[in-house]
């Protein structure tokens, strides 16, 4: 079931940019989408060969990128195959690179 936020302080490319960065929030994501980056697709097989954690872990940190909508799975029984979802990739950089153009050097702190 898919949770959505409906809240008057912010705008859905906000809640969009949240949801990609809780996505990338951990190293094992990070690591799935360098390997991903390098290859058209792969199997979670294929993942639980290259990194030391259980397929079940693994498993975990798949459906948070693909909940976030960072990839894309195909089931194909037994194996399901994953890709990056180029469109949703392509959306995730301009929200993060509209984020870092904001200018906080104005601001003085403490």
């Amino acid at each position: 079931m898919k949770r959505t936020t409906k809240n008057i302080f912010y705008s859905e490319s906000t809640e969009k940019t949240a949801r990609f960065a809780k996505a990338l929030g951990h190293p094992v994501r990070l690591t799935i989408l360098k390997h991903l980056s390098n290859l058209s697709c792969c199997h979670t097989g294929d993942l639980v060969d290259i990194l030391p954690l259980a397929q079940s872990t693994i498993s975990q940190h798949l459906k948070e990128l693909k909940d976030a909508g960072l990839i894309q799975g195909e089931v194909n029984p037994p194996k399901v195959k994953y890709c990056i979802n180029i469109e949703n990739w392509h959306k995730a950089q301009q929200l993060f690179d509209t984020l870092f153009k904001e200018d906080f050097s104005k601001i003085s702190c403490c």
